[in-house]
């Protein structure tokens, strides 16, 4: 099965189901980040102790994997995400590779609001 999944928030739920997925044979063909999510690609983030490291735990997942990690532009640019700090295996796109992926995929899932 081939997943595209969309992140709109700041929890690694989805990070937990992208890897489960691989771990069960599936693939997953991109993940778009928008809203909220956009923060997971700033590299300057530095979340205390007591919270996980969501950019680097995406980062590493995207250098195992090979995973597409795609930023929303205008998400990102809302929230202070430009190409100076963003974090290794991020790329900023639009709109539009969310939706070339979501064509690809045999399955579409959203996480956030």
């Amino acid at each position: 099965m081939k997943y595209a999944l969309l992140v709109r928030g700041r929890r690694l739920t989805a990070l937990n189901f992208a890897m489960a997925a691989l771990a069960q044979g599936h693939e997953i063909l991109q993940v778009f980040f928008q809203g909220d999510g956009a923060f997971a690609g700033n590299r300057l983030s530095a979340p205390p102790p007591s919270e996980a490291d969501a950019t680097a735990a995406w980062t590493k997942f995207a250098a195992e994997h090979g995973v597409d990690l795609v930023l929303c532009s205008t998400a990102g640019l809302r929230r202070g995400v430009r190409e100076a700090n963003l974090a290794a295996g991020f790329r900023i796109s639009g709109v539009g590779q969310w939706l070339e992926a979501s064509l690809q995929a045999d399955r579409v899932v959203s996480f956030g609001s």
